[in-house]
C-alpha cells in the first residue's frame, strides 16, 4: 500500500472519531429543554426498531419484501427473555444462542 491509502485510513479515522466525540462536548455545555430530552429518549428505541425490522425483512427486487424466517424464529425467545429479564446482557446471550440453534437445525 502506498501513502495515499494510509492517509485515507488515518483521515477517515479522525473524521469518524470527531463525529462521535464532538457532539458530546457541545451538548455537555448546552442546557437542553425537557421537551428535547423527552424526544431524544426515543431515539435509541427508534434506531433499534429500525435495525430489528431490517433484519427480519428480505428485499425482493420489484416485489414485496419477504420475511427472514431464521431471524424471526431466533427473535422470539430473545424478545421474551428481554421482556422477562430487562437485561441487555441476557438478551444478547439468548439471541446468540437462539441464532446458533436455528442455524444448526435449519
Amino acid at each position: 500500500m502506498n501513502g495515499y491509502v494510509y492517509g485515507t485510513i488515518i483521515v477517515s479515522g479522525i473524521v469518524t472519531w470527531l463525529l462521535r466525540v464532538v457532539p458530546f462536548g457541545i451538548v455537555k455545555n448546552v442546557k437542553i429543554s425537557k421537551g428535547v430530552m423527552s424526544f431524544l429518549s426515543f431515539v435509541p428505541v427508534a434506531i433499534l426498531s429500525a435495525i430489528f425490522m431490517e433484519s427480519l425483512l428480505v428485499y425482493h427486487q420489484g416485489g414485496w419484501p419477504g420475511v427472514n424466517v431464521e431471524n424471526l424464529i431466533a427473535s422470539v425467545p430473545t424478545i421474551i427473555s428481554g421482556v422477562i429479564s430487562k437485561s441487555l446482557m441476557v438478551v444478547v446471550i439468548v439471541g446468540v444462542i437462539s441464532m446458533a440453534c436455528v442455524r444448526l437445525l435449519m
